[in-house]
């Protein structure tokens, strides 16, 4: 139930929150990559194209690519934020919330490849009209890979960008000056509202039964079917 897309909003969004949360350490920083990473590679492997078995070596591979990437670009970027002086404290804490951005839309393109690189070597099945298997195909593997990593950087650009811009605004209201103990909650419920509105637009980019012209795919497709285009699970 966690890693289904319908869960992806309420299991996501504690997890988005701590991303966001000002004043990084390091450590803090490599947690919440942490989590988000392991989170994400959970729900690549849940929802991709599963006509062909994905070994757990390939799992374990787009898992630890996809950590290993997001934590050393956000922790690079909050280093080098850290050492320049030449902002005003507000900028710095302005930039370090929109950091995450750059480092999970890099780690979510990293990991949607790599939890499903099998489907690149062994291909994807595609249907006919009738719904009838033509064959398996590399090329539609491509473009359902390149298309669902399309979705994951949408993903996160709402989430990621839209709340530190608002929060930056909210917390110089009085009543939050006075009463900074809610800080927290209008944050989460920011993440709530921004996540809830990204994730239908970014999975509504392309179908997931997408369709390709047969004369794009290998020779052995175009031979096997009098079909003119075909059709393909993108997963989501």
């Amino acid at each position: 139930m966690p890693f289904r897309m319908s869960g992806y909003v309420p299991f996501g969004t504690p997890i988005v929150v701590g991303l966001l949360l000002p004043n990084q350490t390091v450590v803090s920083t490599i947690f919440w990559q942490w989590l988000n990473q392991s989170h994400n590679a959970c729900v690549n492997y849940s929802n991709r194209n599963a006509t062909k078995p994905t070994p757990t070596s390939t799992f374990l591979q787009g898992y630890f690519g996809a950590v290993t990437s997001a934590v050393s670009l956000a922790v690079g970027l909050n280093v080098l934020i850290q050492r320049a002086n030449r902002l005003s404290p507000a900028t710095q804490i302005i930039i370090q919330r929109l950091i995450p951005f750059p480092a999970v839309a890099s780690a979510n393109i990293c990991n949607v490849g790599l939890m499903r690189h099998n489907e690149l070597s062994e291909g994807i099945d595609v249907l006919d009209g009738n719904g009838n298997v033509v064959g398996s195909s590399k090329i539609a593997a491509k473009h359902a890979i390149m298309e669902t990593a399309f979705t994951r950087v949408v993903l996160p650009m709402p989430i990621f960008v839209l709340p530190p811009i608002i929060m930056s605004y909210l917390e110089k209201l009085p009543f939050l000056q006075t009463n900074r103990r809610l800080l927290l909650p209008i944050h989460s419920l920011v993440c709530l509202a921004t996540f809830s509105l990204s994730l239908p637009l970014a999975i509504s980019l392309f179908p997931q039964m997408s369709q390709i012209e047969v004369s794009q795919l290998e020779p052995e497709i175009a031979m096997a079917t009098n079909s003119k285009v075909v059709t393909y699970n993108k997963g989501l």
